[in-house]
């Protein structure tokens, strides 16, 4: 008899059956599946036609990248074959090339820089502005020029999940009726079950940056994202994921778990108060896409650590934490108080 093996409809990990709840669980994502959500996803992906031009762009995708390897950190950088990587925009240490990139790593889609870097700088510098106690040298020109024009590697999901939720709800009604006041107390079960679809949720796939820096300059116009073509990373780098699928999911999961339960609260409405008895939120299908985003991105080092900061090179908002200079906070505080001193000095003077 021919044996029935089953992949994860989330992450496409090796699923294996549980006895203890009699369902099929995955050891990479740990998602949990019926036999007979599994025997759906299937019969529904089975019937999707193929990309017959894959593995020809896969191939084109690897003749024209170049892929430079930093002997400090480790960071694999992406350029397009006749541009030069000179430096890691991770720790600064001069980069070498090592080769070609598999065509496995070919994004399916790219949103393109909308800002290019003089606008970037001017956007940097105004933030900067507005930062009383960061370096002198932080904002600096030599500091500037290691600002990198970067594909971020992001992982697009679209999720389908089953919604199951019940509460209790109440609805209190007073009124005045002579001398008495009276109050009805109505009790009803609120039940949710709903299949909710949602779309477009990201997560990045580089591990040396900072997730809540990437979530910080969402969000991304995807409607302007194109077919990936070689011509977008002309003048500027790529990052090769190291984060997959498997690795982002519980991210994922959280962010779909999280709209799921706005979707579901937003429709339970006319109640004095909810209370919550049961919420389960199960995603059963996941759809994947490996998209390229646009971020200005630059690193600082200062006092041993490495302070990050990005630009949406697609809608222009920033997010960062700025290193703190003590000495320079510190000598604004003694100015201050010998400014105060003074003028309470003087107040004492004149009042005498």
């Amino acid at each position: 008899m021919e044996a029935v093996q089953y992949k994860c409809p989330n992450c496409g990990g090796e699923l294996k059956f549980k006895p203890e709840n009699q369902k099929f669980g995955c050891e990479y994502c740990f998602s949990e599946f019926t036999e007979e959500e599994i025997r759906e996803v299937c019969s529904r992906n089975e019937n999707r036609p193929l990309d017959e031009n894959l593995e020809e762009q896969q191939r084109e995708f690897q003749e024209h990248t170049n892929v430079y390897q930093c002997g400090s950190c480790g960071a694999e950088i992406i350029a397009e074959e006749n541009e030069s990587a000179t430096f890691c925009y991770y720790c600064h240490e001069p980069v070498i090339l090592s080769g070609r990139l598999s065509g496995d790593y070919k994004p399916q889609r790219v949103i393109g820089f909308q800002i290019d870097r003089n606008r970037a700088e001017t956007m940097f510098k105004d933030w900067c502005w507005k930062k009383w106690f960061i370096p002198k040298d932080f904002k600096t020109q030599s500091q500037l020029e290691k600002m990198t024009g970067l594909y971020v590697p992001f992982w697009l999901a679209d999720c389908d999940i089953k919604a199951n939720y019940n509460a209790l709800g109440k609805k209190v009604r007073t009124w005045r009726s002579g001398d008495y006041r009276y109050t009805e107390t109505k009790e009803y079960e609120i039940i949710r079950k709903a299949n909710i679809t949602m779309n477009g949720i990201p997560a990045d796939g580089e591990s040396k940056i900072e997730d809540q820096l990437m979530e910080a300059i969402e969000p991304f116009r995807y409607e302007d994202a194109k077919n990936f073509s070689m011509s977008y990373l002309s003048g500027f780098y790529a990052d090769k994921y190291d984060v997959d699928k498997a690795q982002v999911f519980p991210r994922i999961r959280q962010r779909a778990e999280s709209g799921s339960s706005k979707v579901i609260s937003e429709s339970i409405q006319g109640y004095s108060t909810v209370i919550k008895s049961s919420e389960n939120y199960n995603i059963i299908n996941t759809e994947w896409e490996y998209i390229l985003l646009p971020v200005w991105f630059m690193t600082y080092i200062h006092n041993g650590k490495t302070y990050s900061f990005a630009l949406n090179g697609q809608t222009g908002k920033i997010a960062g934490t700025p290193p703190f200079d003590g000495l320079k906070c510190g000598i604004f505080c003694g100015i201050t108080a010998l400014i105060v001193a003074i003028i309470t000095m003087l107040g004492g003077y004149f009042f005498l």
